[in-house]
């Protein structure tokens, strides 16, 4: 870490000597458009992938944490397979589902009468269906971890809850989302961290486009490494780490709770 801190402050393409550039990679990086649509790209990734993922991995969580439910060791494991999946191997078979002209989601749609859709090759659909893959992979892992934070939760507190006549629901909002707080937070802050550095996904399945509306900041990140342009590389590194340690300290403000 603290060689790629002093390499991106140099001009060095793998080979020979750095050359000293000062602040120049950092102020090449924050003037360039390219960067800063990263971002954005990956914002909106995060938007629509966490959000939901917290939601719904939470109930999901709270389904297979009660004893009512059959076989739950079975669907704990079903829920845990797609991340354990390797990932070019999920991604390609998106590139196969998704084809413009002989995917199966196109195929299902024409088969109800409706044109083809271009998941892939348009810049409004390209961004939700690499979420889609994205929440897809990983939601088992969240709702493992949410579901160890449940497993915590004294049964007592619910017993008394319900002899209160508090509803279900109620339960679920003002017992399970409080004593979860902490697990939900750590969820979210991974999650972040995955985002913001997802490469594999647009790398195999739209390599960054159509028009650079894919192109995360991982991806970003990794087309300094096909110019040997290192140093930049290394400032674009911490720049990355800059924004996710202060987004990851936001949402452990935002979610702190006294005990």
């Amino acid at each position: 870490m603290l060689f790629t801190l002093r390499l991106s402050f140099t001009d060095w393409r793998g080979s020979g000597a750095a050359t000293w550039v000062g602040w120049d990679n950092y102020a090449y990086l924050l003037g360039n458009e390219m960067f800063w649509g990263s971002l954005a790209n990956s914002g909106v990734m995060w938007l629509l992938v966490v959000p939901a993922q917290m939601v719904l991995a939470l109930l999901v969580a709270v389904l297979l944490n009660s004893a009512r439910i059959r076989m739950r060791s079975f669907y704990r494991i079903a829920f845990l397979v797609p991340f354990v999946t390797p990932l070019v191997a999920v991604a390609q078979i998106w590139v196969v589902v998704f084809d413009r002209d002989y995917g199966a989601v196109n195929g299902l749609l024409n088969l109800v009468g409706l044109p083809d859709v271009g998941w892939l090759t348009t810049s409004e659909f390209a961004k939700p269906t690499l979420a889609l893959l994205f929440g897809w992979k990983t939601t088992g892992f969240i709702v493992i971890i949410l579901l160890s934070g449940l497993q915590s939760i004294d049964a007592g507190v619910y017993e008394a809850a319900a002899i209160d006549g508090a509803s279900r629901a109620r339960q679920l909002w003002s017992i399970t989302v409080p004593l979860v707080r902490r697990t939900l937070m750590f969820s979210i802050v991974i999650q972040t961290l995955a985002v913001f550095q997802m490469f594999a996904e647009p790398f195999v399945v739209t390599d960054g486009g159509p028009y650079n509306s894919t192109t995360t900041a991982g991806l970003y990140l990794y087309e300094h490494i096909t110019r040997a342009d290192l140093g930049t590389g290394s400032a674009n590194s911490f720049l990355l780490v800059i924004i996710v340690m202060a987004l990851s300290l936001m949402f452990v403000r935002l979610l702190r709770t006294e005990d």
